[in-house]
This record gives structure tokens, C-alpha cells and sequence, in this order.
């Protein structure tokens, strides 16, 4: 299998990057372009291929990894384009915002195309990556998800929930962020130094999403395990909901969510 990535930057060489540290494919495989190829020297230096030339880049690949700026997205398919062989070849595209459509304006209807949307996290291969496709059979869209799967973990869903998918899997990133500083700050109000209270709030809740992971568990179940009668867990959560916590972090996904519907 040969993988072509367009777009060197920090999304397109963390792909890279987390298909050849899986062996999902040998590094002499995957070719990864940039205008400027100093920056990609440590890749060439693993053994992929790279180059500037996008047209070059993509003949001969089975996929076709799409990871450039949204502006830059339709100039790239159209230079591209007339090199493509619709049959045989698949793309995958990780631009923010550029739907399926967008795409098939450019080459058409007849090619197998994946969106994917994968968060922050896949710097160290830990994204949560939702996909969706067109014209893609149960075995293509098999080594997509094995694809994103050496970066993390992925989910297919609707197009038309990619909007919502950025809220949850992307925005969310900020959101626990948010949760962990917050925690921090408490943790030095009740006598921990910084870098101990970050410590323990950060591989706190590590813990707790490698607990819904592994165990496939409602958070309340986990919770119950926690809150003893009278005890200090309950009292604490109790008054972070007198205090809105849960109604304000859905109202923040709300109002994120709309944000983005209505600058569509």
C-alpha cells in the first residue's frame, strides 16, 4: 500500500509519524509533501519519501491523504486532478470545514472519499478521529479506520454530524483542559504545589477516561463507586451542580455548536 500525504505540516507528519511507529506500512511507502523540505528531514531521515511536487506525489499512491490549510484545499484537488485515477486510487481528507461536496466539485462523483476529523491529541497518537465517506466499500473503509487507528481511536458518523463531531471531539480537548486547570487551581488552594496538584489532576483524569475506555461503563456507574453516604465525593458534587457545573459545560457544546452552524 502506497500513502501519499499532502501537507507536511504538524497534522499531515503527525499521521506520518503514527503509521510508520505501527508498521501499517513500511516508510519507504508514504510520501509527504511541503513547499519547504527542511522540515520534513526527519521523516526522510526514517526512510519516507518527500517531496514539492503534489502531481508527482500522487501517482502511484492508493491513498491520498489531503492535510493542507482550508484555503489552500480546492487549488490543491484542482492541481491534482487531472492525475488522479478515480478507480483505483482513494482520498482522505482531514481539512476542517471542507465537506464532501466541496471535493466532488473538483473531481467528481465517481472517486471513494473519507472525511476525517481528528483532534489535537494525534500528536501523541492519541486522537479521537471521526470519520464519514462516499462511494467507499465495507473493506476501504475498514483500513481508514486502521489508518487513524495508529493515531488513536475512531468512530464513522453522518457527515452531517462533522459540525457536532468538532464541538465533542475537537473544542472538547479545550474543555478538559479547562476542567484540569480549574482542578490545579484547587488542588494549590488546599495546600499542593503547582507542578504536584498538575500532576495528580492530569493522571486523574487520564484514569477516569481509561476506566470508560477499557471497561465500556457509564461515568455514572464509575461515579457510584466513589460517592460513600455522607461522604466528601457527593458533598463536592453536589455543590458543583448547585453551582451549574453540568448546565454550563452543555451550554458551552451548545453555544459552540452554533457558533459554527451560524458562520456557515
Amino acid at each position: 500500500m502506497k500513502i501519499t500525504i499532502i501537507g507536511g505540516g504538524n497534522l499531515g507528519t503527525s499521521i506520518a509519524e503514527g503509521l510508520m511507529s505501527s508498521g501499517f506500512v513500511a516508510a519507504t511507502d508514504i510520501t509527504i509533501t511541503r513547499r519547504n523540505l527542511d522540515a520534513l528531514q526527519s521523516l526522510a531521515a526514517k526512510g519516507a519519501q518527500i517531496t514539492s511536487n503534489n502531481t508527482a506525489a500522487v501517482q502511484g499512491a492508493d491513498w491520498i491523504v489531503l492535510a493542507v490549510k482550508p484555503f489552500q484545499a480546492k487549488e490543491v484537488l484542482t492541481e491534482i486532478e487531472p492525475v488522479l485515477h478515480r478507480s483505483s486510487q482513494h482520498l482522505v481528507s482531514v481539512v476542517t470545514g471542507l465537506w464532501v461536496d466541496d471535493i466532488q466539485s473538483v473531481l467528481g462523483n465517481q472517486m471513494t472519499i473519507f472525511r476525517a476529523m481528528p483532534n489535537t491529541a494525534i500528536a501523541i497518537r492519541e486522537s479521537m478521529t471521526c470519520l464519514c465517506s462516499v462511494n467507499a466499500t465495507d473493506t476501504q473503509k475498514a483500513t481508514a479506520a486502521a489508518m487513524f487507528n495508529t493515531v488513536g481511536k475512531t468512530v464513522f458518523i453522518d457527515e452531517k454530524l462533522m459540525d457536532a463531531a468538532t464541538v465533542l471531539g475537537a473544542c472538547g480537548t479545550a474543555y478538559a483542559m479547562r476542567y484540569i486547570r480549574a482542578n490545579i487551581q484547587g488542588g494549590i488552594e488546599i495546600g499542593f504545589s503547582a507542578a504536584t496538584a498538575a500532576l495528580i489532576a492530569a493522571q486523574t483524569v487520564k484514569g477516569a477516561a481509561e476506566l470508560l475506555l477499557q471497561k465500556n461503563t457509564h461515568p455514572e456507574q464509575e461515579i457510584d463507586k466513589v460517592t460513600t453516604p455522607r461522604g466528601c465525593t457527593i458533598a463536592g458534587l453536589n455543590e458543583m451542580e448547585h453551582q451549574g457545573f453540568s448546565s454550563s459545560l452543555i451550554k458551552g457544546l451548545v453555544t459552540s455548536y452554533n457558533k459554527i452552524k451560524n458562520d456557515m
